[in-house]
């Protein structure tokens, strides 16, 4: 059994595999899931941090404490090495991620019986779009989290190059292909050929756009208006109204930036609002937000109202009664479009510039195969159809391709 362990550390969910006699066996990290949430959760008096799906239920069942997500998304930043108090303990988020990496080796050798010394990660094309140095140090802020984490080597592959090594065979001999792989944080595409069983990458591209920006764009459209989002204040002298502060809004609906308005500072800024709202009662709701940290279950909430506008035609609401009884926010297929319509966009432009990158012509693409949780909606089909019209678009193992593609490349 070799000493590597594949993991695709993701922004929203991360599996670790190996291969076994040539076949991918991907490890139960956590009762007998081949994913997990990648999330963890700190008791506010202290104690073991949880992770994945206990992590969430924890946050669900109400447990004083602060829960956290989208940890990836941080890297490269400065806020990745801020000290803060979380858990009873000044922590960093390095170190988070560094005991979230631990855990999982711990668990992998718990479930094979088996040491691994090196790690073969994931990593997206751009952790940073168009900001190289920024891109650099997110790679190396992840390097120092696995070799902290107690591994002595670890390697990186580009996601959809991994994910191409797995989903190769959904083609033909000789066909040229696309994957998309759309993830939590980023997407990135591969455009490779396959030719007597190997896969030859021709290009990787990617941009830094995921499934927390759809949350993101659907919270803002959908609930954050219930919360006074778009509204106006009253002048404390003189006449007029001021449009009420977007910043606020927008970090609430941002998973990795929930936890960190839970302050005194935030607090003051949301009672002076209150005072001055032309519409009090809506943002009386931010305050109870922020006063009983539900950020997080509003977050679910939206996802969960996203993911059923995207496959179920008939109208949807995006549950908020747990702010107020009986509030709710409508979702349908039409206003989901409409508060993504402009990624779309930038989806089909990635595409187009990964084909250049290439020298493929649209029409020679073959087949798409689609990768990633957030493949699933709608838009990311419609963009690739729409730059490649010829190809067949076939959907892979949404959450696993990357890591079983990891398992294969590392024990080549």
């Amino acid at each position: 059994m070799t000493n590597t362990l594949a993991i695709d550390f993701g922004t929203s969910n991360s599996a670790a595999a190996i291969l076994v006699d040539g076949a991918i066996r991907r490890i139960e990290i956590a009762r007998g899931e081949e994913t997990l949430p990648t999330a963890v959760f700190f008791a506010a008096r202290g104690g073991q941090m949880q992770i994945g799906q206990d992590a969430v239920e924890a946050l669900i069942a109400g447990d004083e404490g602060r829960f956290m997500r989208a940890l990836k998304s941080i890297l490269g930043t400065s806020l990745f090495h801020e000290s803060r108090l979380i858990g009873g303990k000044r922590r960093t988020l390095a170190e988070i991620v560094t005991a979230f990496l631990a855990t999982l080796k711990t668990r992998a050798e718990a479930a094979t019986g088996h040491s691994f010394t090196r790690a073969l990660s994931g990593r997206p094309v751009h952790f940073h779009s168009s900001d190289p140095e920024r891109d650099a140090r997110a790679e190396e802020d992840l390097r120092a989290c696995y070799l902290a984490a107690g591994f002595e080597t670890v390697d990186f592959m580009f996601e959809p190059e991994a994910a191409a090594l797995a989903a190769h065979s959904l083609g033909k001999a000789g066909e040229t292909g696309l994957i998309v792989d759309i993830g939590g944080g980023t997407s990135d595409f591969s455009i490779f050929r396959t030719d007597a069983g190997r896969v030859t990458i021709l290009a990787s591209h990617g941009l830094r756009l995921g499934g927390t920006d759809f949350d993101h764009a659907v919270s803002m459209a959908h609930a954050m208006p219930l919360l006074g989002h778009g509204g106006e204040l009253r002048r404390t002298f003189g006449e007029g109204l001021l449009p009420v502060p977007n910043a606020v809004y927008a970090e609430l609906s941002t998973w990795a930036k929930i936890p960190f308005l839970y302050n005194r500072d935030t607090t003051r800024l949301v009672e002076d609002m209150v005072k001055h709202a032309v519409e009090p009662v809506k943002m009386a709701r931010l305050a109870t937000v922020l006063d009983l940290e539900l950020g997080h279950e509003l977050a679910f909430s939206v996802e969960k109202g996203k993911i059923a506008a995207n496959s179920n035609g008939a109208a949807q609401n995006i549950d908020m009664s747990f702010i107020e009884r009986g509030l709710a926010a409508p979702i349908s297929t039409d206003s989901l479009d409409a508060a993504l319509a402009a990624y779309r966009q930038d989806l089909h432009r990635a595409i187009i510039e990964t084909l250049a990158l290439a020298e493929v012509a649209p029409g020679d693409i073959g087949r798409i195969i689609l990768v990633g949780g957030s493949s699933l909606m709608a838009l990311v089909a419609e963009a690739a159809r729409a730059a490649c019209p010829e190809a067949e678009v076939s959907l892979s193992e949404a959450f696993t391709a990357v890591v079983d593609g990891l398992a294969l490349a590392a024990a080549a």
